[in-house]
């Protein structure tokens, strides 16, 4: 079986066509992976030898904060545009990225250059399914590329998907401590008010997608073709698709203060059972 394997990358990495392709790729681009870690670094602050192998990605700074409170010994920096925290106790760093997926698919690149054992995304979705409720978790099995930055990647017919073996840390996690969760397919668009348009509502109706966001797709794919193993744990934190379930400052606000600890101390137990057990992510190489 390794010997097929073998060959089969041999093949592939020496197919033209497949070379002129992945040219501008972190991992065979030079040049581009010297500008993403000089970049990586004016971002956040942080020193590329400082990064932790198991890297938390977030929105938000109030997640970064109580990210620092709850490890105790985390080293926090703030760059040019993002900020970014570390803690060697735990073996876990996070990066605030911003929003948006545009940010997402280049957060997906520049973490490459800290060749990290596992990343993962905890974010916050919308919920579509009306059996969600706020304060629910979901595990994306998929996210549908409706947002445009993924096509800059990877031809449209290729699904974003997280790496299974993350996903599969994080729901052992869940379960372990009691929390339940829902898996499905999400939307990711980069349309904000997107609640006010009637079609875009009965389109997500149409997909059968259980929630909507703005990062999982462009980091999915761009993580993807930078070798990057992601996966992501969302938080149901409104419900847009009902009567006054649009979130805002107010409803946000208990969102973060009831629900940020919990969704961030999974996060962290996940990383560290990745670094602990040192079981292999990925099977395969493109």
């Amino acid at each position: 079986m390794a010997d097929n394997n073998s060959d089969f990358e041999h093949a592939f990495n020496n197919d033209p066509l497949l070379a002129h392709l992945s040219k501008n790729r972190i991992h065979t681009n030079v040049e581009k992976e010297k500008i993403a870690r000089d970049m990586l670094e004016r971002y956040t602050g942080h020193k590329i030898k400082d990064f932790q192998k198991q890297i938390i990605l977030t929105n938000f700074h109030y997640y970064l904060e109580r990210f620092n409170a709850i490890t105790g010994d985390a080293k926090a920096t703030k760059g040019a545009s993002f900020q970014a925290s570390s803690s060697k106790k735990s073996k876990v760093s996070i990066i605030e990225f911003g929003v948006g997926p545009a940010m997402a698919a280049l957060v997906g690149e520049l973490v490459a250059t800290i060749k990290p054992k596992a990343v993962l995304f905890l974010g916050l979705c919308g919920a579509v399914h009306p059996s969600l409720e706020v304060g629910d978790f979901v595990l994306p099995i998929a996210s549908i590329r409706g947002e445009g930055v993924s096509g800059h990647f990877l031809p449209p017919q290729v699904p974003a998907l997280p790496t299974f073996k993350i996903q599969k840390f994080v729901s052992q996690i869940l379960v372990k401590n009691g929390h339940d969760y829902r898996t499905g397919t999400i939307h990711c668009t980069g349309f904000r008010f997107w609640e006010f348009d009637p079609k875009f509502r009965r389109n997500l109706i149409e997909e059968r997608v259980i929630a909507v966001e703005m990062e999982t797709a462009g980091l999915f794919i761009s993580s993807f073709v930078s070798k990057v193993n992601v996966g992501a744990l969302l938080l149901v934190s409104d419900n847009p698709m009902k009567k006054g379930g649009i979130k805002t400052k107010k409803s946000s606000r208990v969102v973060f203060q009831k629900y940020t600890d919990i969704h961030i101390e999974i996060g962290i137990e996940a990383m560290r059972k990745i670094q602990n057990e040192g079981e292999k992510i990925r099977h395969y190489r493109w």
